[in-house]
């Protein structure tokens, strides 16, 4: 199969890249970063998540994030919603897309929501059925496809048999996750090819970490076969919880550089791109964890 000619983006880093940082970030200062996002070219940008602030305190904010933010037409807000009480939030909130996630692996499931990967399946079953019927796309996410931090490795054929339940309750598109960044480029192949049984081509994204500095190779095999569709986060925002000290999602701008560089469209201005990075990264006050910004921002510095 041919390598892609255009790309879709999907930026994370508001959601997924900032959900487990330890010090809170005013609403203002995710307002600003979705607003950079979108100047930067970004058609597809996941917020918030709708979930309990008990957990996940960081995400207390969703509704006034939303709220606050100025939507441009063309371009598609999405939320994560573990269960109705999610789901309503973010129909109130007018989102475009919600986002349901489960786990490759029984392990995972049990540690995370306290259920089987099943039983995770039918308690979101309501809630796709509710989105649907509101005229909101839904997006899932299948996380721990190659590996798992219970389990270790993980069978492709756990992912065909998540994606085929997935494609049961009416989930429209699926996101191959490598949560702990564990993955190698034959190993993410053999997993796409198990989605493919039950999803087509165009209704796959790749969602790789760079625990082990995998990302981009990962990405790379799953182009290869005509994967077009990616989640990525500004900054390389969101470490990985399960390996101390380890890169989490792949850079944003990492992989808009490689894609350029293969003359791939992404339609993002990689510049705005690095100062949208620069700036979230200046408020945490640490360094982009992206090798193109560094390099980007070293070559303006001097």
């Amino acid at each position: 199969m041919s390598i892609p000619s255009r790309v879709k983006i999907v930026e994370v880093g508001p959601r997924d890249g900032l959900q487990n940082e330890k010090q809170p970030v005013p609403a203002a200062i995710k307002i600003g970063l979705v607003h950079r996002l979108q100047d930067a070219g970004l058609k597809e940008v996941e917020v918030t998540s709708f979930v309990s602030p008990k957990w996940v305190p960081q995400m207390a904010d969703a509704a006034e994030v939303l709220a606050g933010m100025e939507r441009r037409p063309g371009v598609r807000y999405s939320v994560l919603t573990p269960n109705m009480k999610g789901f309503e939030g973010a129909l109130a909130a007018g989102v475009d897309e919600i986002v349901v996630f489960a786990a490759a692996s029984e392990a995972f499931s049990q540690k995370n929501i306290n259920c089987s990967i099943a039983e995770s399946i039918e308690r979101f079953a309501p809630v796709v059925e509710a989105a649907r019927a509101n005229g909101i796309y839904v997006r899932g996410a299948m996380s721990c496809v190659v590996g798992c931090p219970y389990e270790g490795e993980v069978a492709p054929e756990r992912v065909g048999y998540l994606a085929g339940l997935m494609k049961g309750i009416g989930v429209q598109h699926v996101g191959v996750a490598d949560t702990i960044g564990v993955g190698t480029p034959r190993k993410v192949q053999r997993v796409v090819e198990q989605t493919l049984k039950h999803y087509e081509l165009d209704d796959i994204s790749g969602h790789f970490h760079d625990t082990y500095g995998q990302a981009l190779a990962n990405t790379l095999a799953s182009l290869e076969m005509g994967v077009w569709q990616y989640d990525t986060s500004i900054a390389g925002l969101g470490g990985c919880p399960y390996a101390k000290g380890a890169t989490g999602n792949v850079a944003t701008e990492d992989v808009v550089y490689m894609l350029h560089g293969m003359d791939i469209d992404t339609g993002i201005d990689f510049d705005k791109l690095v100062d949208a990075g620069a700036y979230i990264s200046d408020f945490l006050q640490r360094k982009p964890n992206s090798r193109a910004a560094t390099a980007m921002l070293n070559k303006r510095a001097g």
